[in-house]
């Protein structure tokens, strides 16, 4: 078995896999800005056919594009997908030597087991979340979130960089999904608690834009407040394409398997946890999340 550190060719060949609303811009930023070649699949035929316009080559499927490549990013929906796509079409194909490189956000516990079992084959799973905004992705302003060791996050910095202006190196492998996972449960928490002065300041009279406007101004200012507060609870918009109420129940799922896993209770992820399956059961599980704002209690 080769070393925990041992690094691809200083010129590697690259394949990404998952061409979806966030994937297919970072996609775009790495093969464009960097000029290396790379290979892209993914189950809609129109992100591939974009890419291949940017100079992308179109793989025939994630297992003929990994026994090639030396890096493979995935960028799926969540960890069934990253598990699936593993298990069944990049382990029997993998190479000693390649980094797998999820940019997906999964479960810190099946990050270090599909880690596992890539190491046994000689290869590398490194874990690289994003944060941020769609808009970011496209800008290739993201934040990224690296577990893995400091050779192999040494050499995938330069790559991110194209899409990201803040990589972290969170610690060893699962530490970049413990760190989104809590950003995540961060944000949710914060968006629950927007809804509940919205909800009370109208309730008592306040006008909303002039609440949250005096909030930025204060201690409460927050990202959330400025985003998803003002951009989409107050003109009360929530387009389906952005990041719906289903996916920010799966994720905050994950920060309550984090609190099992560490033995804590997460008293406001569940609150947040809650206040979204109350949404999805108000038929808004495919509304951008901070629609849960519409579910209110009344004593």
């Amino acid at each position: 078995m080769i070393s925990q550190d041992t690094v691809p060719p200083q010129t590697p060949t690259l394949g990404f896999a998952g061409l979806g609303v966030m994937g297919e811009p970072i996609c775009r930023n790495i093969l464009v800005k960097s000029g290396a070649a790379m290979q892209v699949f993914d189950l809609s035929a129109a992100p591939i056919e974009r890419l291949v316009s940017h100079g992308a080559i179109a793989a025939d499927s994630v297992a003929t594009m990994t026994a090639e490549v030396d890096i493979l990013f995935l960028s799926l929906p969540g960890g069934k997908q990253v598990e699936a796509l593993v298990r069944n079409e990049i382990l029997p194909a993998v190479r000693a030597g390649q980094l797998i490189v999820d940019m997906s956000t999964s479960p810190v516990g099946l990050t270090r087991e599909l880690a596992d079992e890539l190491a046994a084959k000689g290869a590398h799973l490194i874990d690289a979340p994003v944060a941020r905004t769609r808009q970011a992705a496209e800008d290739g302003t993201l934040s990224v979130m690296v577990g893995g060791s400091d050779n192999h996050f040494a050499m995938l910095h330069p790559l991110l960089a194209h899409a990201a202006t803040d990589i972290t190196h969170c610690g060893p492998i699962g530490c970049g999904q413990v760190v989104k996972i809590l950003n995540n449960m961060v944000l949710f928490e914060t968006v629950v608690a927007l809804s509940e002065a919205l909800n009370l300041g109208r309730a008592a009279g306040v006008d909303d834009t002039l609440l949250f406007d005096t909030l930025s101004k204060g201690s409460a200012d927050s990202f959330a407040l400025r985003n998803h507060g003002m951009k989409a609870m107050l003109p009360d918009t929530f387009p389906t394409g952005a990041f719906p109420t289903d996916y920010a129940l799966k994720d905050v799922s994950y920060a309550l398997d984090l609190a099992r896993l560490t033995r804590f209770r997460a008293q406001g992820a569940e609150l947040a946890r809650d206040r979204m399956e109350k949404a999805r059961e108000a038929g808004l599980g495919d509304a951008y999340f901070p629609a849960l704002v519409r579910v209110t209690d009344r004593t």
